[in-house]
């Protein structure tokens, strides 16, 4: 209007001719300007207004009417029901084990699943019907001109069977079930809040009697399950069914019990394994520092008796010396200790297998032993038969078995402390034993003494060195010679005993 007035103006302007027409054809310009500029603000101020007005009315979320909006309409729809005489149905649905959904996924995935939820129930009604966000993982269904009660089941059916089509959410498929409650116009009340309330009361009901099921507030009543409460896709299902026979949405249902226990069978794995991942870094970072211990120690005898030599006689230079070989020694051992436990983790240990003496090993690696305990005043017993005992085996590795037996009884057996080496030939076996009087293990750490890098609280306590990799390299060797290797103890201050097993060999030895 505002548009075809102007064209009038500017047309009656052209049409005059004089030059006292100008000031008014001026006038009317800005007049015409002020005016639409006017009805464009106004139109603005409309839109707004009812934008606010709508989201006064809908959930941010869903996009649905909110349950303000939802009393509005039901109340319209109740006072046209009892104008023409007609009913109308109301459902209360609620999504089942969105809770758990919601824990196990997260929340943006529980978002996600109430829009999907939103968008699948609304295109289950007529365009004159009203499908609400109630709350949470609630909603309410309008259902209008209702002409009977089975009409509302056919919804009900339909929305648990939409609901329960697979759906991607993320990394994720879904099946989700819902508990529907009906409540009827004028069967079951005839106000707004008794139809939401009797709607509410029979979605419980449901719920009650198995996930993805639907009741009608008239069952509620009547105190028992009519056949609404079943899907409406069961009921059609011949008298005579196969026994067995399970409905399309018992058949969702056992899907979506199985998807939500592996998320959380998935949820709980992770969380072991995140748990694990950080013991392990844990652990790795205590064996570096221990690590970095062990190869430091060495140090200060080799650079004290390295500054003595400049000082002290030749004739001391031997003692020195002596000193410095002891702890590169030390260290040697401790490298070729990694070094093994390296090979044992990739399965590149090696055996060059040959005839041996095992009482002739045993003899050369007590010997190698016993400097290192007699400067702790220990009494090494050493018990050899007289046979041959040969086997077939890797001498210079079952040595190292030896040696790191009697390091790790020397080392956990206090000043003045007695071990004991024995070989026995029984029964085409040879069994090495050695026992200590030492510090003991105790019951729960021999589940865990063979482990690598695993070092008992009260043996690190005891004697700080080592890094727990001596008695792995000696179960790898022994049972990479084809015996078995126990450990046993009577508990802490009483000592240990560690048996060795090998079969033996009835050959004579290659020289």
């Amino acid at each position: 209007m505002l548009t075809r007035l102007r064209q009038t103006i500017v047309e009656a302007m052209n049409a005059a001719d004089s030059d006292a027409a100008s000031p008014l054809r001026a006038v009317n310009e800005r007049l015409v300007c002020s005016a639409l500029k006017a009805q464009l603000d106004a139109d603005d101020c409309n839109r707004t207004l009812g934008e606010v007005s709508r989201a006064a009315e809908h959930d941010p979320l869903t996009e649905l009417p909110n349950r303000v909006l939802f009393h509005d309409r039901l109340e319209q729809a109740i006072a046209q029901a009892h104008r023409h005489g007609t009913r109308l149905a109301v459902l209360f649905v609620d999504l089942n084990h969105f809770k758990q959904i919601n824990d196990t996924l997260g929340h943006a995935i529980g978002d996600q699943v109430l829009q999907r939820a939103a968008h699948s129930l609304a295109g289950c009604i007529r365009e004159s019907d009203t499908v609400s966000r109630h709350g949470g993982d609630e909603f309410l269904v309008l259902l209008t001109e209702v002409k009977l009660a089975v009409d509302a089941v056919a919804i009900a059916d339909k929305m648990t069977t939409t609901l329960g089509a697979p759906s991607r959410f993320g990394n994720n498929v879904l099946r989700l079930t819902a508990s529907i409650g009906i409540s009827l116009y004028p069967d079951d009340g005839d106000e707004a809040d008794v139809l939401i309330d009797r709607a509410d009361a029979a979605m419980y009901l449901a719920k009650r009697h198995g996930v993805g099921r639907f009741v009608s507030h008239g069952a509620l009543l009547a105190g028992k399950q009519p056949p609404p409460a079943l899907p409406l896709a069961a009921l059609r299902q011949p008298p005579n069914a196969p026994e067995g026979t399970t409905s399309e949405t018992e058949y969702h249902l056992n899907q979506l019990r199985d998807a939500n226990e592996q998320l959380v069978k998935a949820a709980i794995s992770a969380q072991v394994l995140q748990g694990n991942a950080e013991q392990s870094q844990r652990d790795q970072i205590q064996f570096l520092a221990l690590l970095a211990h062990e190869l430091r120690s060495p140090l200060g005898p080799i650079r004290m008796a390295a500054n003595l030599m400049g000082r002290l006689p030749v004739a001391e230079h031997p003692k020195m010396h002596s000193i410095i070989e002891r702890e590169i020694g030390h260290m040697t051992r401790l490298v070729d200790d990694l070094l093994d436990a390296g090979r044992i983790n990739s399965g590149k240990m090696n055996l060059e297998r040959q005839i041996v003496s095992l009482a002739h090993v045993v003899d050369g690696a007590a010997n190698a032993c016993r400097p290192a305990m007699d400067l702790r005043l220990q009494h090494l017993d050493v018990r050899l038969p007289s046979s041959s005992t040969n086997m077939q085996g890797d001498p210079v590795r079952l040595a190292q078995i030896v040696r790191n037996l009697l390091d790790n009884a020397s080392k956990y057996t206090g000043n003045g402390g007695h071990i004991i080496l024995s070989l026995e030939e029984p029964e085409g076996h040879l069994v090495l034993t050695v026992a200590d009087d030492g510090i003991g293990i105790a019951a729960e750490a021999l589940l865990t003494i063979f482990d690598p890098y695993v070092q008992e609280k009260t043996a690190v306590n005891f004697n700080r060195a080592g890094l727990g990799i001596g008695l792995a390299v000696v179960r790898e060797l022994v049972e990479a010679h084809g015996g078995t290797v126990v450990a046993t103890s009577a508990g802490g201050g009483k000592g240990s005993e560690f048996v060795v097993k090998f079969p033996g060999y009835s050959g004579e030895i290659r020289e």
